[in-house]
C-alpha cells in the first residue's frame, strides 16, 4: 500500500520515537514528522534514576534517535517546538514557535509529567522525569548530605538505591505501611521494606509529609507524626499526570489522558491516535479503559498504532498484558499483569535477603492467574507472562512455576 499523506507524531519519548520508527518498518512511505518540546535529541528515561544519576552513563548514551538516524529513516525531527494546540477539524497542530503543521494523521505521544511537589521550598527539592531533572538532582547528590525521598514507588526506590550507592544517607518516607503495598499487598511489600533496610536506607513508612522548608543543603522535612528530618536534598516521587492540558479546546475527549477506542484512535477523531503514558484506551480483554505509565507499554502501543496507521484495512485492537521492571540495589524486579484487585497470592521460592530469587503469583475471583511478581528470576517471569496471555487457571500456573523451581531451573 502506498501512503501519500503526512503523519505528525507529537512527543519524542519512547512512544513517539517508536511510533515514527515502526511506521517505516510497517512500510509507511508517507511523510513522518516527529515533534518534541525539548531541544535534546530523543532520549530514554529509565536510566535517569539509575546509570545517569549515578554518573556511570553520560547523557549521550541515553539517545533514542540521533538526528542522522532520523534522517536516514526519512523522519523529520522538529525539536524545541512544543505543541500548543490541536485542531482536529482543520487537521493542524499549532506549535509554540508560532508555526503550524498540517497532517493527515496525528499521533499524540506527549507522555506524562512528574506530579509537582506540593511543598514550595526555596531550592533543593527535586522531581525526576527529564534529562534536566536528572542533571540537577545529580549535582545536588554529589555535594553530599542527607537525602529524603518522598514516595516509595519505583522512582523513589530507584533514586534511593542510587543515592545510597553514591554514599548518601537516605531516608524514604511514604504514608503506606510498606513500599508499593497498594500495588503488591502488605505481605509482599514487606520484603521491599526489608530490601531498603538491608542496604542501609532508613525508612519512615506509615508517615506522610506535612511540609518542606528551607533551601538546598539546609532543608527540613516535617512529617505528619511531628518528626522533623534534616535534609540536604529532597526528592519527590509521588506519581505522574498525563501531558494532556495542551489539548483543552481541541474537542477531543480528555479524561485522565486521551480517551481512545481499542485501536488507540481518539474516540471522537478517527485521524488522531494516542500512544504511551498519555493514552487511555479501551482494553478489550479487560473490558475497561486503561492508562499505563510504563516503558514496555509505550513501546508496544506505539508499534500497534503504527500498524493501524500503515494498514487501515487491517486494524488490530491493542490488548497487552501489562509488564514493568525495576532494578533496585541487587534485585531485578519484574511485574506482569495487574496485582491490584487480586484476592490472594502464593509465594514460590524466596523473597528475602541478598540471595532472593522467587515470585508471587496473584489470582482473583475468576480463578485465573492475574499477575506475577518475580525477583531475580526472569525465567519464571517469562513463563508467567505466557500463562497470562492464555488466561491460565491459577492452580495450573502455580504448579508450573513450582515445577520450574523444583527442576532447579531457577537460573536466569
Amino acid at each position: 500500500m502506498s501512503h501519500t499523506g503526512t503523519t505528525v507524531v507529537i512527543g519524542t519519548s519512547v512512544a513517539g520515537v517508536r511510533t515514527a520508527q515502526a511506521l517505516r518498518t510497517e512500510g509507511y512511505d508517507g511523510r513522518v514528522v516527529l515533534v518534541g518540546a525539548e531541544h535534546e535529541p530523543p532520549y530514554d528515561k529509565p536510566p535517569l534514576s539509575k546509570q545517569f544519576l549515578a554518573g556511570t552513563w553520560e547523557g549521550s548514551r541515553l539517545t533514542l534517535l540521533a538526528p542522522a538516524e532520523a534522517a536516514d529513516s526519512g523522519i523529520e525531527l522538529r525539536l524545541g517546538a512544543a505543541a500548543r494546540r490541536l485542531d482536529p477539524a482543520g487537521h493542524r497542530v499549532h506549535l509554540a514557535d508560532g508555526s503550524e503543521l498540517a497532517y493527515d494523521t496525528c499521533v499524540i505521544a506527549t507522555g506524562a509529567a512528574a506530579r509537582p511537589s506540593p511543598w514550595p521550598a526555596e531550592s533543593g527539592v527535586h522531581v525526576l522525569r527529564s534529562l534536566a531533572d536528572g542533571a540537577a538532582l545529580r549535582a545536588d547528590l554529589v555535594r553530599g548530605g542527607p537525602v529524603v525521598v518522598v514516595g516509595g514507588g519505583f522512582v523513589g526506590a530507584e533514586v534511593a538505591a542510587t543515592a545510597r550507592a553514591l554514599g548518601c544517607e537516605v531516608t524514604v518516607v511514604d504514608p503506606l505501611p510498606v513500599p508499593m503495598g497498594r500495588l503488591l499487598g502488605p505481605e509482599v511489600g514487606a520484603h521491599f521494606a526489608d530490601l531498603h533496610r538491608r542496604h542501609g536506607v532508613a525508612s519512615r513508612f506509615g508517615s506522610g509529609v506535612e511540609g518542606v522548608t528551607g533551601r538546598s543543603g539546609r532543608l527540613r522535612v516535617t512529617l505528619t507524626d511531628g518528626t522533623v528530618l534534616p535534609a540536604a536534598t529532597v526528592v519527590v516521587g509521588i506519581g505522574a499526570v498525563p501531558n494532556d492540558r495542551w489539548l483543552a479546546g481541541s474537542g477531543l475527549l480528555v479524561d485522565d489522558g486521551v480517551v481512545c477506542d481499542a485501536y488507540c484512535r481518539a474516540v471522537d477523531a478517527p485521524d488522531v491516535y494516542a500512544a504511551g503514558d498519555v493514552a487511555r484506551w479501551y482494553h478489550p480483554g479487560r473490558g475497561t479503559h486503561l492508562r499505563v505509565e510504563h516503558w514496555t507499554n509505550a513501546a508496544e502501543q506505539a508499534a500497534r498504532v503504527a500498524h493501524n496507521i500503515a494498514h487501515p484495512d487491517d486494524p488490530r485492537p491493542y490488548a497487552p498484558v501489562p509488564y514493568v521492571w525495576s532494578d533496585q540495589y541487587d534485585w531485578k524486579i519484574q511485574i506482569a499483569g495487574t496485582p491490584v484487585g487480586a484476592t490472594r497470592h502464593t509465594v514460590i521460592g524466596g523473597l528475602a535477603g541478598a540471595t532472593a530469587r522467587g515470585g508471587a503469583l496473584y489470582t482473583d475471583d475468576t480463578g485465573r492467574l492475574r499477575a506475577a511478581v518475580t525477583v531475580n528470576w526472569p525465567r519464571a517471569q517469562a513463563v508467567c507472562r505466557r500463562l497470562l496471555t492464555t488466561h491460565t487457571p491459577f492452580a495450573t500456573a502455580v504448579d508450573q512455576v513450582k515445577a520450574l523451581a523444583s527442576r532447579g531451573a531457577a537460573g536466569p
